[in-house]
């Protein structure tokens, strides 16, 4: 029996950043009224409930530094954790990873820090445009190629190959099996009643480490199929 249906948001439920179309929105309006809702984000819980909204669910983002509850029109934040990091320390070795790696042109600045603490490094700067982010690594090839070397520079962080065209590197022990480990024993839900989708589970990937946990995990390989999906698994 599922009590819970959580989901990653960009890939899964819709393109990077966008809202999702009409029918995404109204399977996710069918699943609200049977099972409990979370979003389990990379990003922050602001930015999940203003790409989202219309319905009701809850949101944890940054990878477990943040929980919100939204009714569909209000969102509520119920937890808002924040880690300092050394942001000089940090810049260095950016500047340092994008001479070795070849991304010295971007727009922009060079590294947005997250109040939360998370920190993000996107290849072609913070003012890319989006269609060029898009184009880049669809397969997440180039970024794969370079993975082992970004974690080893940020080796006190948990790194992961986040959105379109960036590295996500998160305080430890921050990640999403964590978050939502942390969300089910709170909430008295054994790991069987939970299913989650999810795209990103390769190497790298913020739902890999959901995917290789207890917890059901349904692959999302392409996020127009999600409606579909969805019904056949849960409704």
């Amino acid at each position: 029996m599922i009590r819970l249906v959580a989901m990653d948001l960009d890939g899964t439920l819709t393109q990077h950043k966008s809202r999702p179309d009409a029918e995404c929105l109204k399977v996710l309006d069918d699943l609200a009224k049977k099972y409990r809702l979370l979003i389990v984000g990379a990003g922050g819980c602001e930015r999940i409930f203003k790409q989202l909204g219309e319905f009701s669910h809850e949101i944890i983002g940054f990878y477990g530094m943040q929980r919100a509850t939204s009714d569909g029109k209000n969102l509520a934040i119920a937890q808002r954790e924040t880690v300092v990091v050394d942001n000089a320390s940090v810049i260095k070795r950016i500047e340092q990873l994008r001479v070795e790696l070849g991304y010295t042109d971007f727009l922009g600045e060079t590294v947005e820090f997250h109040d939360s603490g998370l920190i993000t490094f996107p290849l072609f700067g913070t003012a890319a445009h989006l269609d060029d982010k898009l184009a880049f690594d669809p397969d997440r090839t180039k970024r794969r190629a370079v993975y082992a070397r970004v974690k080893e520079v940020f080796n006190e962080f948990t790194v992961f190959i986040g959105g379109s065209s960036s590295f996500d590197i998160a305080p430890k022990p921050y990640c999403k099996s964590y978050a939502l480990q942390n969300y089910i024993e709170k909430h008295g839900i054994r790991c069987e009643e939970v299913v989650y989708f999810g795209d990103d589970y390769g190497m790298g990937g913020n739902d890999e480490d959901i995917y290789n946990s207890d917890i059901r995990f349904v692959c999302i390989d392409d996020y127009r199929e999600f409606p579909e999906i969805a019904r056949s698994v849960l409704l």
